[in-house]
C-alpha cells in the first residue's frame, strides 16, 4: 500500500513540474489612459520619481514607506529606492530611457518579498489636446515565477494597480499649471 501511494505522489510531483515547466517563459502587463492633458505635463509626472508619491499606487498602500533618491533629479540615470511594508516590499527602479514626451524605460530590481528584475514602460500618445498614456511591465519567468503565476493572476494584480495609478496621474496631470 505504502509502494502505491509513493508512486502516485510522484506522479502528481512530475505533472506538476511539467505543467509547471510548460507556462510561459515571459509575461506582460499593460493598461493605458487618455489624459486631458499636454504629452509633456504627464511625462513630467513619470520622469522625476520625485513625483511619484502623487500618483503611484504602491504609495499609499504603505504611509511610511522609506524612500531614497540617488543620481539626476529626473530623467536618464534616476534612482528611485524604497524600503515598505510586506506589501511593497524593498527594491529599486533605474530609469535606463528617457525620450521627452515620447518614452520611459525603467529597470526594476525587487529584493523583497522575493527576488526579481523586470522592466516597466511608459509612452505617451499626443492625440488633440490629450495624450494617450500607456504603462507596461515585462520580463522572464523563472521556475519559481511560473509557479507562482499557476495561483495569483499577475495581469489582475499589477494590472488593478496600474490602474489605480493612471487614474490617479490623470488627475495630478489634469489639474497641474498649464505649460
Amino acid at each position: 500500500m505504502l509502494i502505491k501511494f509513493l508512486i502516485a505522489l510522484a506522479v502528481i510531483i512530475v505533472v506538476f513540474l511539467v505543467i509547471v515547466a510548460l507556462q510561459p517563459a515571459d509575461f506582460r502587463v499593460s493598461r493605458t489612459a487618455t489624459i486631458s492633458a499636454p504629452a509633456a505635463v504627464v511625462f513630467a509626472q513619470v520622469n522625476d520619481f520625485h513625483k511619484w508619491e502623487a500618483w503611484s499606487p504602491w504609495e499609499k498602500i504603505d504611509p511610511a514607506l522609506k524612500r531614497t533618491f540617488e543620481g539626476p533629479s529626473a530623467g536618464t540615470g534616476a534612482i528611485y529606492r524604497w524600503v515598505g511594508n510586506s506589501k511593497v516590499g524593498e527594491g529599486s527602479m533605474t530609469i535606463t530611457e528617457s525620450r521627452p514626451s515620447d518614452l520611459i524605460r525603467i529597470n526594476l530590481e525587487f529584493l523583497k518579498p522575493f527576488a526579481s528584475t523586470c522592466a516597466a514602460e511608459f509612452t505617451f500618445k499626443p492625440e488633440g489636446n490629450q495624450t494617450v498614456a500607456a504603462w507596461s511591465m515585462f520580463g522572464k519567468n523563472n521556475f519559481m515565477a511560473k509557479t507562482i503565476h499557476l495561483f495569483m493572476n499577475m495581469d489582475k494584480m499589477v494590472g488593478g494597480q496600474f490602474e489605480q495609478g493612471l487614474a490617479a496621474m490623470k488627475s495630478v496631470a489634469e489639474t497641474a499649471p498649464k505649460q
